[in-house]
């Protein structure tokens, strides 16, 4: 008596489905930071920052209000530079530009990549923070030891709400140097030493 021969599953649907659902989530993960971009711009949830060019002729200066900015700085875990803000708190008037400087340095043996990425508090006040010049707008490229000052030029906007006297800027700097193209990098490292 023939014993019959079992048919072999058919997975062309079950693969089909499988790279579709892949390719969604590769398509749904690539749109997420040009969507949270867009989302914090408009809600101004996590600190993200308006950084619309300003000039000092354009800045009407509240005299009778005075708003007190903390700057905070933190290298993350996996980034081995020293970081921090040469300044840790002033006062300002809405609508006076202001110029501070971070500090940072590369204490490790190689040439490295950082990136900065600012969060305000609290979160509302985000959007009345005007960055007119920072050095969170491009990435660092510091070679081993060397040292930088970075510039850090803003204004609190005159419209900030009367619950707020106090904004706290702080950043993280993230280690990018593994995204960094060979040839930018090269391109970017200063000639003649350490810049301090």
């Amino acid at each position: 008596m023939a014993v019959p021969q079992q048919q072999k599953p058919d997975h062309k649907p079950l693969i089909k489905r499988l790279l579709v659902i892949t390719l969604a989530m590769f398509g749904f993960g690539y749109a997420l930071v040009p969507l949270y971009d867009v989302f914090c711009d408009l809600t101004g949830i996590n600190g993200k920052t308006s950084s619309m060019a300003a000039t000092a002729d354009k800045a009407v200066v509240d005299l009778k209000r005075e708003i007190t900015v903390e700057f905070l700085a933190r290298p993350n875990a996996d980034m081995p530079w020293l970081f921090k803000p040469q300044t840790q708190k002033i006062k300002v008037h809405p609508g006076e530009i202001k110029l501070v400087y971070y500090e940072a340095e590369n204490i490790t043996a190689a040439t490295m990549t950082g990136q900065a990425v600012p969060s305000v508090a609290p979160g509302q006040a985000a959007l009345y923070l005007n960055k007119m010049e920072c050095f969170c707008f491009n990435q660092q490229v510091l070679t081993a030891g060397q040292k930088l000052l970075m510039p850090l030029q803003f204004y609190v906007d005159p419209a900030l709400p009367e619950q707020f006297s106090t904004i706290t800027l702080s950043y993280t700097l993230y280690d990018m140097t593994k995204h960094s193209q060979p040839e930018t990098v090269a391109a970017l490292i200063p000639t003649g030493g350490n810049h301090e």
